[in-house]
């Protein structure tokens, strides 16, 4: 039986512009492109050379200091360009497909999770590329081949803006669903947590066998996987534990039920710059271009393209392609025109999360969020405001400052290996200070993964 627990400190952002449960093929879309960027802590090592045909699971780059992970194509075609950018640092692999949707597979092993040895299963992950679907913590990177995890923390709902619902995703997959778990859970000595949403009868999730099932309930973060394992098991010093979404845990299914590297997945195409915003089905990497042609309304605004959420996601440019771990396109306005009045309007329609405008009076009502910081950066002072938004047993403003000293022995007391940057995007959002705090978080990471080894 299911636990229940309640998240009480958060913030639910009511945007305009989420995606109807309606989906769309559009596998037929023809550039595709992998970024090693997508990816932390990696030295990528090229395989695959310009020009050359590939297949969906063919290596493209391995990373040099883990040579056993690789990085495939997601689909089958031909690799047009590898482009780089200063010292030559890779920034993509660019590849076309004959737009038909249809791909030639490279061939890897299949099998139930109870026909094969721990070992099997992570060669085979590792040589398909699966293995890059899983996120470790600390610091949010891809575990090496060689470590065992304490527990799996597999969260099955997202509750940030906009959010794609998964059991949306997983309505015709959820034996493969169940698959890919039970081959993590052959990955680790400890247990498999599925975290899920606790309202709502009917979530399928709830169904998952061989794991113990959490239910989480109140206002984002709780979708958060970080904030699962806070609840549930918290990480000490030295652990180490994998996470996971739930169609990361559907492409390890497919490969192990089909023997094939199947990067199919549906993102949400959503915000308020969207005609209909809709699901799409595509392959991983696809061409944001491609994906939103004929799709975004007329404004007299510029639009700014967001691959991911409006919280953690990046802009981007419809030259690029979808970020690997990201599951939706958000596409709202820049905000900047100019306001007649500016501060001295009575702010209508305007978001805060003080009582400054008359949005409190009704909070549930759909708002038009732009991208305008309204304010610069100030003196970062003690406020309170993160506690109300931040779930974790941590300090969090202790815990950033610690970070910006880069003083390793005071983050480490502070929780920095519970965290990852999702996890302060509301504090982000509220601070009266307008300090990018997920850009401090991942250079502090970078840091102490440099300087602990």
């Amino acid at each position: 039986m299911s636990r229940v627990i309640k998240i009480k400190q958060g913030l639910d952002i009511n945007l305009k512009g989420k995606a109807e449960r309606a989906s769309v093929d559009l596998t037929s879309i023809k550039r595709y492109a992998v970024k090693p960027t997508d990816f932390r802590n990696i030295t990528p090592k090229v395989l695959a050379k310009e020009n050359s045909e590939v297949k969906a699971g063919t290596a493209l780059f391995f990373d040099k200091y883990n040579p056993e992970v690789m990085f495939t194509s997601p689909v089958s075609g031909k690799i047009v360009a590898i482009n780089r950018g200063e010292k030559r640092k890779i920034l993509e692999f660019v590849i076309e497909t004959d737009g038909s949707g249809k791909n030639a597979y490279e061939n890897f092993t299949k099998g139930e999770a109870k026909e094969l040895s721990r070992e099997q299963i992570k060669e085979n992950m590792l040589k398909s590329g699966c293995w890059t679907s899983i996120k470790q913590r600390p610091f949010g990177v891809i575990p090496k081949p060689e470590q065992t995890p304490r527990d799996i923390f597999i969260t099955t709902f997202d509750s940030s803006p906009l959010a794609p619902e998964y059991d949306f995703m997983v309505r015709d997959e959820f034996e493969t669903f169940q698959s890919g778990v039970d081959i993590l859970r052959k990955l680790t000595d400890g247990k498999v947590y599925v975290g899920v949403q606790a309202a709502g009868m009917s979530n399928p999730f709830k169904n998952t066998a061989n794991v113990e099932i959490y239910e989480f309930g109140g206002p984002h973060p709780a979708g958060n996987v970080g904030v699962q394992i806070n609840k549930i098991k918290p990480i000490n010093k030295g652990e180490v534990v994998w996470t996971l979404r739930v169609p990361d845990v559907l492409i390890i299914g497919r490969l192990f039920k089909k023997g094939v590297y199947d990067a199919a997945k549906l993102i949400a195409l959503t915000g308020s710059g969207v005609k209909a915003p809709k699901y799409y089905k595509i392959f991983a990497g696809a061409n944001i271009g491609e994906l939103l042609k004929d799709k975004l309304e007329k404004s007299e605004q510029t639009l700014r393209i967001i691959s991911g959420n409006v919280l953690t996601g990046e802009k981007t440019e419809e030259t690029s392609g979808i970020g690997y771990y990201d599951c939706s396109v958000t596409v709202i306005p820049e905000g900047n025109n100019s306001e007649f009045l500016g501060w001295g309007t009575l702010g209508q329609g305007k978001f805060s999360v003080s009582r400054t405008f008359g949005h409190w009076l009704n909070p549930k009502k759909e708002i038009n969020i732009t991208t305008k910081l309204h304010g610069g950066h100030r003196p970062f002072i003690a406020t309170g405001e993160m506690e109300k938004v931040f779930p974790f047993n941590i300090y969090p403003m202790q815990l950033i400052k610690a970070v910006i000293i880069r003083d390793i022995e005071l983050m480490e007391e502070l929780g920095i290996y519970e965290v990852i940057e999702e996890d302060f995007a509301l504090c982000e959002v509220i601070n009266s200070s307008k300090i990018e705090i997920q850009r401090e978080l991942s250079e502090g990471f970078d840091y102490m993964m440099k300087e602990l080894g």
